[in-house]
Order: C-alpha cells, then structure tokens, then sequence
C-alpha cells in the first residue's frame, strides 16, 4: 500500500528556507577518548511486542538484557510513523514533514538526504570517528528516481553523506530490487544476469505473483495489498525487476547476512571509535524467518521475526563483548514506528496473534496518528556510564543528533540539525526531564506535551481496511489526555479549549519556521 505523507493537511511545500551551506556540522570540537555508537533500529517493531515492555507471548532475553543494564525509555517517540520519513529526521535532525518528499520511498527513489545535508554521520565523522550503515535503508539511492546504475556505482549514496561503509537494501524486504548493495556497488553481482528495475511497467517473460500464484512458494501476498508483482525467492513483491542471479538474497538469510556485516564491522573497527547504524528487516514484510525460528513463537512468522531480532542483538552484544568493547559501547535500540500486523502478505499474523497485543495498551499502530503508531520501544545502554533504571521521560529519535553531538563534543553550526534538541542527560539516566513537546505526522501532524496531545484535523480517511489500522485522521480537532486515557478513547477537545488552543498554537509556530531545505 502506498501512503503518501501530507504536511497535516494544511501545511504546503511553498515554505522555503535556506539550509548550510558548508560541508561541516561544527564550530568547534575538543578531542577525547569517547564511546562507540551503535544504533539499533528495528522495523516495524511495536511498543507491546518486546518482554521488557510488558509482552508475555513472546520472550525477548536478549533485548531485555540490555534494558535491564541500561535506561528503559517508556514515553519515546520516532518522528513518523512510517519507515522513510522516521529514519530521515534520525539522521538529520529535521522533522520530516517540513519537506514534501519525505513519504515512503520506492525502491528505485533518488537519495531523499541530499549530499549537501548534514547528517548524524557526518557529525561523528568530524569528531574522529568511522562510520558505517548496515541493513535497511529505505532513503533512496542515486541521484534521481529511475535513474540508478544498478549494473554500476549507485551515486550519491551513503558514502556522500557521511557514511565511510555500507551494507544496505535499497528500500525494504516487500521492494525490488532484492540485493544487497555494498559501498554502492550491488553485492555479489552476476555480470550473466545484469539488473533492471522499474515502477512503471513489468518486463516482457518476468512471471508476476498475480498472474502465476504456483511460484510463489514461500508466501502469497494478501489480496488488493499490491505485493503481487516481481517473484523472487518464491515472494512476489512490490515493482517490478529483471535480473539479478546470485546476487538476489534469500530473504530467510537476510538477518544471517546482516549480522555477518555487524560482527566483522565491529571485529575491523575494534581499534578505532565508530559509529555503526544497524537497520534490522525482520519483523517487516516479508516475514520469512531462518528456519531456526521457525514455528518458535507459537505465533506465526511475525512472531518468529520477533525472536530472529531478539537474537541479532543478543550476537551484537556477543561481538562486542568478544572484542573486549562492549564496556564502552553505547548502544540505542529502538524501532523506526509502530507495529502493524497484516501488511501485505498470507502469513497468519492476524489468525495467530492471540493474546498477543503489539501496539501494548495503546491504540492505533503503523501509518497512524494514534499513539501506538510513534511510541516506540527505546533503550540506551552504556555499562561504564548508566546507571539501569526506567525513564518516564518524553524523548524523541529527532533528539539523538543534538545528543550525540553533545556527547562527543561537537558544537554544531546553525543550520544544523535545527529540530534537534540536546538531550543527553536525560538519556543516559542523569535526569529525567525530557522534552517540552515533541511532534509527529502520520497524515496529519500532531503535538503532546507528554500529558496532552493535539491531532489537527485531516479529511482523509479513518480506518485503512486493509491493514485493519486506525489512521486518527479526523475533519475535527482532536484533544486526549494521554496520562488518564493512553488509548486515546475520549477526545476532550471541546472540554478543554483552552489546552487545545495552547498545542495548536506551538503546532503552528513549529509549522511557521517552514523547511530547512529546498526542493
């Protein structure tokens, strides 16, 4: 399903301001001896689905390990609630629906991060570190949509935005093309089978899931969902693509090959600082698990998926352990928005959820502005410098560039990272303020305080049937009272005008600063 994100229904892309100009994130930096950074970022991942959270179905040891020796975050918020724009504003520090192009990317879209951004990985570039991205990506790649060299250098890529080493996917799982792209070249490429991609038109002789359902012997897309097009690996996905040979991955080694990447990242860099993002797939679409997990959970494949990420972070902490670094590795581990359950494919997700609740107490979820759709599991763990414990904090992704650059003492420039706001503190458990307010977009954009929270009303629609997903897109403003009410069932808007008055205005004074870049 294509979501286009909409700048609350109101707000217009005419909004123009100039950006940095220089290639550099800094004033001024002070050398000293600093922690690793590993990001951690799960796809999909829902508040409700990991054991440290309150989840009985599923057990994830590995992840409530490094809780249990860390801050437990239980008010953190991605920006979106959507893959694209979430991860966009992580690495920027801007809010994503302050530009137009910021929706869920094709698997063929240009790089929405222009090389001319400054970006997180730039930061820690300039204080010394090396820098690398392994996993999903989901940005976009190559100048402009269409136009990538799949047979060649991919440019600009990761590399032109701070990033010295990457192993990634282009968009997601369920997106052609289905490779690994390596440093900008496609990983383990077959010159017998050159690559071709469009999102257009299919290729004449390639057999698409909808017309031959007897090849798909892995997973059956879900009707009218659209993941009915190019086969590969038994799995019709969303595209179309030609090509590929050896280089295709088999998407029940797609979490195999990604550790691999990590642990020999961290086995190459153990005697230098880094900085090291890890973009999980697993509980995205496709769910097809390594047959180690498979049938685990009781669950289904999403289920299983849960297990699969549960153990690729028990392995990253296993290598850094090994390499004798894990006492001074920070790790954050969160998810890029909220869960959703049938999305696209027959995986009995739906039939053997049970008791299971993804989205916890919550309501809403993945492409919603409810508030199962941004809360976000969010753990930060530093054995030599935190303290375990459990913040009630309201912390956002948008936050971690500003902290990071607080953390390794990098003065940013203005310019830089202008939603981002210095919050290290608060994340390694010296106090538990937070933010004043943080806001999301969905299809609307909404604003909490962490008590309340404003939904701007929105004319599209309320439910998306086939995802089985409440939008919290409403033609009326919105008010709840998240402290009394954390599902979101009574709209207090019209009890409390003058608290929905005080969130409208701070909305649109945050709207007025307009873009950070132009288009």
């Amino acid at each position: 399903m294509k979501t286009k994100l909409l700048l609350g229904c109101s707000l217009g892309s005419s909004l123009l301001a100039s950006g940095c100009t220089e290639k550099s994130p800094l004033n001024d930096t002070v050398t000293r001896q600093n922690p690793n950074v590993i990001f951690i970022v799960a796809d999909d991942l829902g508040y409700g689905d990991i054991s440290c959270y309150g989840e009985k179905t599923v057990s994830t040891p590995h992840v409530d390990s490094l809780a249990a020796n860390g801050i437990r975050f239980t008010d953190a918020h991605s920006v979106a609630a959507t893959s694209t724009p979430s991860r966009y504003s992580l690495f920027t520090g801007h809010y994503s629906w302050r530009r137009s192009d910021t929706g869920i990317a094709a698997g063929n879209a240009g790089m929405i991060i222009k090389p001319e951004q400054i970006t997180i990985a730039d930061m820690f570039k300039s204080a010394g570190y090396t820098t690398g991205a392994i996993g999903k990506w989901h940005l976009g790649m190559g100048d402009k949509t269409g136009t990538q060299d799949w047979n060649g250098i991919i440019t600009p890529g990761p590399k032109d935005i701070g990033f010295d080493y990457s192993y990634l996917m282009a968009a997601t799982g369920d997106r052609v093309p289905c490779v690994w792209i390596e440093n900008q070249r496609v990983a383990n490429y077959d010159i017998n089978s050159p690559i071709h991609v469009s999102y257009s038109k299919p290729f004449p002789g390639e057999p698409l899931g909808k017309d031959h359902p007897e090849l798909l012997t892995k997973l059956k897309p879900y009707p009218n969902h659209g993941h009915n097009q190019a086969i590969v690996n038994g799995i019709s996905r969303i595209g179309y693509m030609k090509g590929g040979g050896k280089a295709l991955w088999e998407d029940e080694n797609i979490a195999d090959t990604l550790i691999t990447k990590a642990i020999r990242y961290i086995e190459e860099h153990k005697d230098t600082t880094f900085f090291l993002y890890i973009g999980t797939n697993d509980i995205h679409v496709p769910r097809y698990p390594h047959p180690r997990f498979a049938g685990k959970s009781g669950m289904g494949y999403r289920g299983d998926a849960i297990l699969q990420f549960d153990w690729t972070v028990g392995e990253i902490i296993k290598a850094l352990k090994k390499q004798g670094i894990a006492e001074n590795t920070l790790v954050v581990l969160t998810s890029d928005n909220g869960p959703v359950v049938n999305d696209g494919y027959l995986d009995q997700a739906v039939e053997l959820l049970g008791e299971h609740r993804p989205w916890g107490d919550m309501r809403g979820g993945k492409y919603s502005n409810f508030e199962a759709g941004t809360r976000v599991p969010f753990i930060v763990s530093w054995p030599t410098k935190i303290e375990p414990g459990i913040s009630n904090a309201l912390v956002s992704h948008i936050d971690l560039f500003a902290s990071m650059a607080e953390l390794v003492n990098v003065k940013l420039k203005e310019g830089v990272a202008t939603d981002s706001r210095k919050q290290l503190k608060t994340l390694l458990g010296e106090n538990h303020k937070g933010r004043d307010y943080i806001i999301e977009v969905a299809q609307s954009i909404s604003i909490s305080d962490g008590k309340w929270k404003y939904i701007m009303p929105c004319n599209y629609t309320p439910y998306y049937k086939i995802t089985r997903m409440e939008t919290g897109n409403s033609p009326e403003e919105q008010l709840y009272n998240l402290r009394n009410d954390i599902g979101e069932k009574y709209n207090l808007a019209s009890k409390y005008p003058q608290k929905l008055k005080e969130l409208r205005k701070l909305l649109e004074k945050e709207k007025e600063k307009g873009c950070m870049l132009k288009q």
